[in-house]
C-alpha cells in the first residue's frame, strides 16, 4: 500500500488532533454488542477517556495500526437509534453528520440480529461509508443460529465481516476490509430500507417544501424522514430555517400523518425481516439455549437472590484471603520500609522536614496505597460480571426490592455501579425515564458502599475482628443495602408521594468475558486511583499534617486538636474521640482519607504499626460504630458535585447531604450503644 492516509480532509474540523493526517473510523452499535471489546482490542493502551464537550457522556478515542498505517478511532456511545431521545443518540448522529469520519463501523450482535440491525437501518441511510461487523458469532452458534455473512453482505450492499471480538477471530478480515474500503478497492451500493408505501407520497411532498432550506451538513432525505418521525431537534431546526409559509405547509402534512413513525418503523422492520430470512437459519423448535438454561437459576425469585448474595460473599472472601495479605505485605515491607529509610536518610534534617515526609507523605498516602490489591479485586470481579452479561440479571432479581421504594430493576443498574464508584452510579441514572424515579435513585445511590469505603472497611475490620472480618464486612454491606431500601421507601412515600414506574429491560445473552477488556478496565481504574492518591489524597494528607504541626509543632496544642476537640461532643455519641471524628470529616474529599488521616495522627513507623496502634487505642464498640458511619456517611466531594450537576439543584444536593448525615450519626450512635450493651 503506497499511501496509507490518502483520504481527503473533511470540511468540518474534528476534535481528534490526528484527523488531518490519518483516517478516522467511528464505532457505532447498540449496548451489549461487544463494541468496547473491539475498541479495547484495537487501541490497547493507546486510548483516551474523557467526556464529550458540554456532556457528561463518556468519550473514548484512540489509534491503531494496520501494516504500518495508522488510523484514528472513536468509540461512539451505545445507542438503539439515531432519534434525539437521549444525549447518546444526539452525540452519535451529530458526530457522524458533522465530523464525517472516513468509515462508520456498525457492530451488531449475531445472536440477536433482528434487534441489532435497527441501528444499521438508520446508519445505512447516511452518506458516510458503512461497514458491518457481525460480532459474537460464537454466541450465535451457542444459541443455535447459523448465519451466512456473504448472503447478508449481498442483501445489505455494504461489507459484512464476521467476528468474535473476545477471541480476536476475524481480525485479519477486518483489517483487510478497512484498508480496501479506505483505498477505494471495495465499492458497494447500499440497499436502503423504504418507508411504507402509504406514506411515500407524503415524504416526497416534505422533500419538495424543504429543498434548499436544510442547513449543512444534514442530508435533505434524512431530514425529511426525521420530520416524519417527529424528531424534536430536527423539527425545531427546520422551524427556524423554513419561511413561515413553507413551515406551515410542512406542519400541516405532519399533523395529517401523525402515524408516520409507525410507517417508517414498519418499513425498517420489513427490511430487517428480509435480511434475516435470507441470511439466518434459526435454531430448531424446542431447543433450549445456554442463556435460558442459566437464567432458570440466575433470575429465579429465590435462587437469584442467593446467587447475588453469594457473589458479594465471594468478593469479600477474595478480599480477605488474597487482598488483605498482599495489603499487609505492602504495609510492612514497602510503606514501613520507606518510612524507616526516610527516618535514616533524614536523621540530620530538621524535625519538621522529617515529620513532613515520614508522617505526612508516607504515613498518609502510604496507608492508602496499600488499598490497591483490594481495589483490583473489586474492579476485576465487577468488570467480569458486567462483561459476561450478569448485571442485567442482578437488576431483574432486585426488581421486587426496588418496588418497595417505588422504583424498578432499571434503577438497580446504576446502583450496582455504585459498588465501583458512586460517581458513575449517579451518572448512570440517566437510563431511568421517570424524573421522580431518577431523583430518588440519585438520593439513595451514595448509600451503596463504593470500593473506597469498602477498602477502608477491609483495612480496619481485620484489625478489630480478626477471622470474623469477612462476616462483619458482609454484614456492613447488607446493612447499607437495608438502609438504602428503607430510606428509599420513606423518601418515596414522603417526597415523591408513592409514585411507581414500569420496568422494561433488555437481557443480553451470556458470553465468555474478554480478559483484555477486563484487564484494561482494571488498569484504567487502578491508574485513576493512583492518580487520586498522588493528588487529592496527598494534598489532604499534607493539610492534615500541617494542621497537626501548627502553630508550634506540638500535636496536643495544634489547630487539628483544637478543631477535633471542638466537634468531639458529636463524636462521643458514637464512641469516637477527636481523632476518629477528624478522620471521618477528612473523608469528604476522598473516602480513603480516613485511613490517611489516622496514618498521619498515629504515625507509620515499623515499631508502631498503624493497625496495632488502633487496636490498643479504640474499643471494639467504637471501631464497629466507626465502620458503620463510614459506610453511611456523606459521599465524597466528587459525588456531591455530580449530584449537583445531575439534579441541577443545590436544594436536592443539600437534602442528600443532610439525609446521609442524620442517617450515619443515628446509625453510629445506635450501633455503639448496642455494642456496649451486649458487651463488645
Amino acid at each position: 500500500m503506497s499511501n496509507c492516509h490518502s483520504t481527503s480532509a473533511p470540511s468540518q474540523p474534528v476534535s481528534l488532533r490526528v484527523r488531518e493526517r490519518i483516517p478516522l473510523l467511528a464505532l457505532a452499535g447498540q449496548p451489549n454488542v461487544g463494541k468496547s471489546t473491539l475498541f479495547n482490542f484495537l487501541t490497547g493502551l493507546n486510548q483516551h477517556v474523557g467526556n464529550w464537550p458540554g456532556k457528561t457522556v463518556e468519550r473514548r478515542e484512540g489509534s491503531f495500526s494496520i501494516n504500518g498505517c495508522e488510523y484514528g478511532i472513536v468509540d461512539l456511545p451505545g445507542t438503539y437509534s439515531l432519534t434525539a431521545n437521549s444525549p447518546e443518540e444526539v452525540i452519535t448522529r451529530e458526530f457522524i453528520l458533522r465530523e464525517r469520519p472516513d468509515l462508520v463501523i456498525a457492530i451488531v450482535n449475531a445472536a440477536n440480529l433482528e434487534r441489532s440491525l435497527y441501528l444499521v437501518a438508520e446508519l445505512i441511510s447516511l452518506d458516510t461509508p458503512l461497514a458491518v461487523i457481525l460480532n459474537m458469532m460464537d454466541v450465535a452458534r451457542q444459541e443455535g443460529f447459523r448465519i451466512e455473512p456473504e448472503v447478508l453482505e449481498a442483501a445489505l450492499g455494504v461489507p459484512v465481516i464476521p467476528m468474535t471480538a473476545t477471541h480476536a477471530t476475524g481480525m485479519q478480515a477486518f483489517y483487510q476490509a478497512v484498508q480496501e474500503i479506505l483505498d477505494g478497492g471495495r465499492i458497494f451500493t447500499p440497499r436502503l430500507p423504504e418507508i411504507r408505501a402509504d406514506h411515500r407520497a407524503t415524504l416526497d411532498e416534505i422533500l419538495n417544501h424543504i429543498h434548499g432550506y436544510v442547513p449543512s451538513p444534514y442530508p435533505e432525505n434524512w431530514v425529511a424522514l426525521k420530520l416524519l418521525e417527529g424528531d424534536t431537534e430536527i423539527t425545531h431546526l427546520l422551524q427556524n430555517n423554513l419561511p413561515p409559509e413553507k413551515w406551515e405547509a410542512v406542519y400541516d402534512l405532519l399533523r395529517q400523518h401523525d402515524d408516520a413513525l409507525l410507517a417508517i418503523a414498519s418499513g425498517r422492520y420489513e427490511w430487517i425481516g428480509r435480511l434475516v430470512r435470507a441470511a439466518v437459519v434459526h435454531p430448531r423448535i424446542g431447543q433450549i439455549s445456554l442463556t435460558k438454561q442459566l437464567d432458570r437459576w440466575a433470575v429465579h425469585p429465590f435462587w437469584g437472590l442467593v446467587i447475588l448474595a453469594g457473589i458479594l460473599g465471594l468478593v469479600f472472601w477474595l478480599t480477605f484471603t488474597i487482598g488483605s495479605p498482599v495489603q499487609g505485605w505492602l504495609d510492612a515491607q514497602i510503606v514501613g520500609g520507606l518510612a524507616g529509610l526516610a527516618n535514616q536518610l533524614l536523621a540530620e534534617a530538621p524535625f519538621w522536614i522529617r515529620s513532613l515526609i515520614v508522617d505526612g507523605v508516607i504515613g498518609g498516602v502510604g496507608a492508602v496505597m496499600t488499598f490497591l490489591p483490594i481495589m483490583i479485586i473489586f474492579f476485576a470481579v465487577f468488570g467480569l460480571l458486567e462483561d459476561m452479561g450478569y448485571m442485567a440479571r442482578a437488576a431483574f432479581v432486585m426488581d421486587n426490592f426496588m418496588h418497595i421504594m417505588g422504583l424498578h430493576g432499571k434503577s438497580f443498574l446504576p446502583l450496582f455501579l455504585g459498588f465501583g464508584c458512586n460517581v458513575p452510579a449517579i451518572l448512570g441514572t440517566r437510563v431511568i425515564d421517570s424524573k421522580p424515579a431518577r431523583f430518588l435513585t440519585i438520593l439513595i445511590a451514595p448509600l451503596v458502599p463504593c470500593t473506597a469505603r469498602i477498602a477502608v472497611v477491609a483495612f480496619l475490620a481485620p484489625v478489630f475482628f480478626g477471622s470474623n472480618a469477612i462476616f462483619v464486612s458482609w454484614g456492613l454491606v447488607l446493612a447499607s443495602m437495608f438502609t438504602l431500601v428503607l430510606s428509599g421507601a420513606l423518601l418515596n412515600r414522603v417526597i415523591f408521594k408513592g409514585q411507581r414506574s414500569a420496568f422494561i429491560m433488555e437481557m443480553p445473552l451470556y458470553h465468555v468475558p474478554d480478559s483484555r477488556t477486563i484487564g484494561l478496565l482494571i488498569w484504567q481504574r487502578s491508574m485513576s486511583f493512583l492518580k487520586k492518591a498522588g493528588t487529592t489524597i496527598l494534598g489532604m494528607a499534607l493539610v492534615i499534617w500541617a494542621l497537626s504541626m501548627l502553630p508550634n509543632g506540638d500535636l496536643n496544642e495544634s489547630y487539628l486538636v483544637q478543631f477535633g476537640k471542638w466537634i468531639e461532643p458529636v463524636g462521643r455519641w458514637m464512641g469516637f474521640d477527636w481523632r476518629l471524628t477528624v478522620a471521618l470529616i477528612t473523608s469528604f474529599p476522598a473516602k480513603e482519607n480516613a485511613v490517611a488521616t489516622l496514618g498521619v495522627l498515629f504515625g507509620s513507623s515499623p515499631e508502631a504499626a498503624l493497625a496495632q496502634t488502633l487496636t490498643s487505642t479504640f474499643s471494639t464498640a467504637s471501631a464497629l460504630a466507626f465502620l458503620v458511619v463510614t459506610m453511611l456517611f456523606i459521599p465524597c466531594m466528587a459525588t456531591v458535585a455530580v449530584i449537583r450537576q445531575e439534579t441541577n439543584s443545590w436544594g436536592w444536593t443539600l437534602l442528600n447531604i443532610l439525609l446521609l448525615l442524620v442517617i450515619s450519626i443515628a446509625a453510629g450512635a445506635g450501633v455503639y450503644h448496642l455494642a456496649l450493651f451486649i458487651g463488645l
